[in-house]
């Protein structure tokens, strides 16, 4: 099947994206692409802010329930800022250590903040 075109502009409703439930919307669609092994082609075009928060739900929360793989062979990204690239790069690798092991991220970040 040929690959979609997702304008996260368009799924969002505004050029603001700094909120983790407008990253979900965004989730959301990704994940139905995924679950159907669609290529989707997620275009930031129009967007002037984007921040971590809604990075993470938007795309780092694929990297709990798919393999990377996978969301590097459906999952294509364009019309993307330099600064948000590099944003997005902390985010996913993050999210992937994150996921890997759970237990041992929380209990680093207690550690870091004297929660111990």
């Amino acid at each position: 099947m040929d690959e979609v075109k997702k304008s996260v502009y368009q799924i969002v409703g505004n050029p603001v994206c700094v909120e983790a439930d407008d990253g979900m919307k965004v989730y959301a669609v990704l994940k139905e692409f995924l679950d159907h092994n669609q290529t989707v082609s997620l275009s930031f075009l129009n967007v002037e802010m984007l921040t971590s928060a809604f990075l993470n739900t938007a795309i780092g929360l694929l990297y709990k329930d798919y393999p990377e793989e996978i969301i590097k062979r459906y999952v294509k990204l364009e019309d993307m800022q330099p600064t948000d690239a590099e944003l997005l790069k902390r985010v996913v690798n993050t999210a992937k250590l994150y996921y890997k092991d759970p237990e041992r991220m929380k209990k680093s970040v207690k550690a870091i903040l004297g929660e111990e």
